[in-house]
């Protein structure tokens, strides 16, 4: 298989880090790295560009750590709340995404690429959940999501989520009980026919 050797302009997850050279499948390269302006080609004609963009990049480097750093700042301790439809055992007609928390960080005047929200999956159950920013490699701050049903008051809301958090704990409990007195029942002994 065709390889190329490409100097990464933008750390890509599972590849490597800004600044450094590493082989990839040419279609890879060619196709989405370079393109997408995540990389730049490496070959013998631009090794002097090649140690020219690397100082480039150190600089922009320690630039974007600063600039991270002090957004982290602003991060710290925010949380956001997010009223849904609910159906039973607490489940959203609706989830929340990356884009909603983006969304909702904008509206607070803090600007966040949807893609640099570290939620893996969207959210779909009533709850608090802690989620992670990652505004630069070592910078990474974490916000409080909270899910809460629509229309219900912060107190409720909080006892619902309890509840629901309570409410698989109390249905496996539920079962064993059941299944505990199937178990016990005793057997009434038949008595003879009186003649």
């Amino acid at each position: 298989m065709a390889h190329m050797d490409v100097l990464l302009c933008e750390d890509v997850d599972n590849l490597g880090q800004r600044g450094q050279v590493v082989k990839v499948r040419a279609g890879y390269g060619r196709n989405y790295l370079l393109p997408q302006g995540l990389a730049i080609q490496a070959s013998a004609g631009n090794k002097r560009m090649l140690d020219e963009q690397r100082r480039l990049l150190a600089k922009r480097e320690q630039r974007e750590h600063l600039s991270a750093q002090s957004e982290s700042e602003k991060l710290q301790g925010i949380e956001l709340r997010f009223d849904r439809r609910v159906g039973e055992h607490g489940i959203l007609f609706g989830s929340v995404t990356a884009l909603d928390i983006a969304e909702a960080l904008k509206e607070r005047g803090l600007t966040v690429e949807r893609r640099r929200i570290g939620l893996r999956e969207h959210i779909k159950e009533v709850g608090d959940y802690d989620i992670t920013i990652k505004l630069h490699r070592d910078v990474t701050p974490s916000i409080k999501v909270l899910v809460r049903k629509e229309g219900a008051p912060e107190a409720q809301a909080e006892e619902e989520v309890t509840a629901a958090e309570a409410a698989p704990e109390a249905e496996s409990a539920e079962t064993e009980t059941t299944d505990a007195e199937t178990t016990e029942t005793p057997v009434a002994e038949s008595e003879p026919a009186e003649e």
